[in-house]
């Protein structure tokens, strides 16, 4: 075995960086994983904040704004994408690895963990529009949700909330209790976190729904799938005691842009214009 590591490690020395991005901040709490589980791997983040949020746009035209990212970050030399947005990788995915030639990850709402934790049956998900109307979550239900009811929400102006770092604020509170409403009352013991802004309020989240409901998000999953992907087409950089740089761009017009980056993303940190 540890003659297997060694090779491995021997062979894990692609420098370049990952690349990530969502239609704003939101895919800053999955980047998070992916910092914490490969520290030494340079990352660029790419909060699209201009067209946020996503779930209001047609599939044409996230499809536009994902290509239009993909040719920045590559150009940045990037090996790889993650589409840290639910719905960006409902309308996007399959188009973005027709075009480009390198690994990209998706996101996807939890259903098949929630169906799997859900004590009841009863399970339920927060979402955007576009996530709750894409056919990739039609076929999430079609695949996990046969034997559950599955309760969901469109949180329509949340993800502006959180894009605006307003994480607790009573307008955002009110917006999380209308919300949850619904799923609580229909007896939902498991709620799904369908947008990655979502986790940005799960402690506004847990304070409506209780400690008695679950609350499931993909972050860390997609990370150890990124770890998995890269380990196997040897593109991992080679592990090292030194944290590598991660850079964020936004196109964001708002005045605390910036700030509500750093807030997010807990320190400070090089952020430019896109």
């Amino acid at each position: 075995m540890s003659v297997q590591n060694t090779q491995t490690d021997e062979r894990a020395n692609d420098e370049r960086p990952i690349a990530v991005f969502d239609s704003g901040v939101g895919g800053i709490s999955v980047l998070k994983h992916i910092h914490a589980l490969l520290p030494y791997e340079p990352l660029l983040y790419v909060a699209d904040s201009k067209y946020a949020p996503y779930g209001s746009k047609t599939p044409a035209q996230i499809q536009a704004r994902c290509f239009e990212i993909a040719d920045f970050l590559i150009a940045k030399n990037a090996k790889t994408l993650v589409v840290a947005c639910n719905t960006a990788t409902a309308a996007a995915i399959n188009e973005m690895r027709a075009k480009y030639n390198l690994p990209i990850i998706g996101m996807e709402p939890a259903v098949k963990p929630a169906a799997a934790a859900s004590k009841n049956g009863i399970i339920g998900v927060l979402a955007t529009v576009g996530t709750l109307k894409s056919a990739q979550f039609a076929a999430l239900l079609e695949n996990y949700g046969r034997n559950v009811e599955v309760v969901t929400q469109a949180c329509v102006g949340l993800v502006e909330c959180i894009e605006r770092g307003e994480l607790n604020n009573d307008s955002t509170l009110e917006l999380i209790k209308q919300y949850c409403k619904p799923l609580l009352d229909e007896g939902a013991d498991t709620i799904v976190l369908g947008c990655t802004h979502y986790p940005f309020v799960r402690p506004l989240i847990e304070q409506v729904v209780g400690s008695e409901v679950a609350l499931i998000d993909t972050g860390a999953a997609v990370a150890k799938h990124l770890q998995k992907r890269l380990s196997e087409l040897n593109l991992l950089a080679k592990p090292s005691a030194q944290t590598a740089e991660v850079t964020f761009w936004t196109n964001s017009e708002a005045e605390n842009a910036k700030q509500v980056i750093e807030q997010l993303w807990g320190k400070f940190t090089t952020i430019s214009n896109l």
